[in-house]
């Protein structure tokens, strides 16, 4: 199996994972989590998104929490950027680099941004060009590259082409998301393959749900075909909308312990990971669905209960 010596993980859980979370959580919960992701080694997190509360009211804090976590030299921290508004507070809040969002499919792209697709790349040009001149570098996701809820199908051409218009937008690296975790190793392959025959895979990253439990294997996929840059979220915070009750984001301690076992660097402290992931969990209020988490805080509890049994 030919596999990468090293991985970037790309921790979305801040960010991606916290925003569907109903109860409002404290700005200071927040920063700390982040803080503890940084602790475990983490080098690449998104952090908030500068959208409308309006929108997601979970994220209103988002210049707060900007400012208020410690950037430690080496650590990247992006944020979420749907327009020139959300650009402008992004600047002033310190972020050196943003990420804008689309989806490859034309219902899916309508109903998340209220807008077509053409539409949405003539608004990127009212952000993407000038972060770039601002000096920040700018990320992409692309939505709905696996397969859409309302279309269901999405032609791997259409990956391809909007890969392309991104990358001609400036954007540094384009996230091919799973969106709704339908993606399966082969398609993976067919779509990723057909992508990195267009465009460098240096440029390319992974995001993969795992609402059907194939969010590993898609990603050793996408890792045999060059890929360095996986998306995930600390305890698998984030649900699937479409989905409900389902698993949403890979937990990144799953994708983790996986590449550790298999030889594949990260850089990450596993065991520092599972803390900051226990405490989310704790300040959110109820369990996350990283299968690793629940491993390990399963054997923790099995060695206190020997040891209160030894004691007494």
């Amino acid at each position: 199996m030919k596999l990468p010596p090293e991985v970037t993980i790309y921790e979305v859980g801040p960010r991606d994972g916290l925003q569907n979370e109903a109860r409002t959580l404290p700005t200071a919960d927040k920063i700390r989590f982040i803080d503890a992701l940084v602790a475990a080694g983490v080098k690449a997190i998104e952090i908030t998104s500068f959208v409308s509360p309006k929108w997601i009211p979970q994220l209103a804090d988002n210049a707060e929490v900007a400012r208020g976590v410690a950037r430690p030299a080496g650590v990247r921290m992006s944020a979420l950027v749907p327009n020139r508004r959300g650009l402008d507070t992004a600047l002033a809040s310190g972020m050196k680099e943003i990420a804008v969002f689309m989806s490859a499919s034309e219902t899916h792209n309508k109903k998340n941004v209220n807008k077509t697709i053409p539409e949405t790349l003539a608004a990127f040009e009212e952000v993407v060009g000038p972060a770039r001149a601002a000096g920040l570098q700018v990320r992409a996701y692309l939505s709905t590259a696996f397969g859409c809820p309302y279309e269901g199908e999405v032609d791997p051409q259409r990956v391809v082409d909007l890969t392309g218009r991104l990358a001609d937008m400036g954007v540094f690296q384009i996230s091919i998301s799973d969106t709704i975790g339908v993606a399966n190793p082969a398609q993976v392959e067919d779509v990723l393959t057909r992508v990195i025959a267009k465009h460098p895979v240096s440029a390319l990253a992974v995001h993969f749900h795992d609402t059907q439990g194939t969010a590993l294997a898609n990603c050793v996929t996408a890792m045999q075909l060059g890929i360095t840059t996986i998306d995930s979220a600390a305890g698998g915070l984030g649900g699937c909308p479409y989905a409900p009750g389902a698993s949403g984001n890979l937990a990144t301690e799953d994708v983790v312990a996986m590449l550790h076992s298999m030889g594949v660097k990260t850089g990450i402290d596993l065991d520092k990971l599972v803390e900051a992931s226990r405490s989310a969990s704790t300040f959110i209020g109820h369990e996350l669905p990283s299968k690793y988490l629940k491993a390990h805080l399963g054997k923790q509890a099995r060695a206190r209960r020997r040891a209160e049994q030894q004691g007494s």
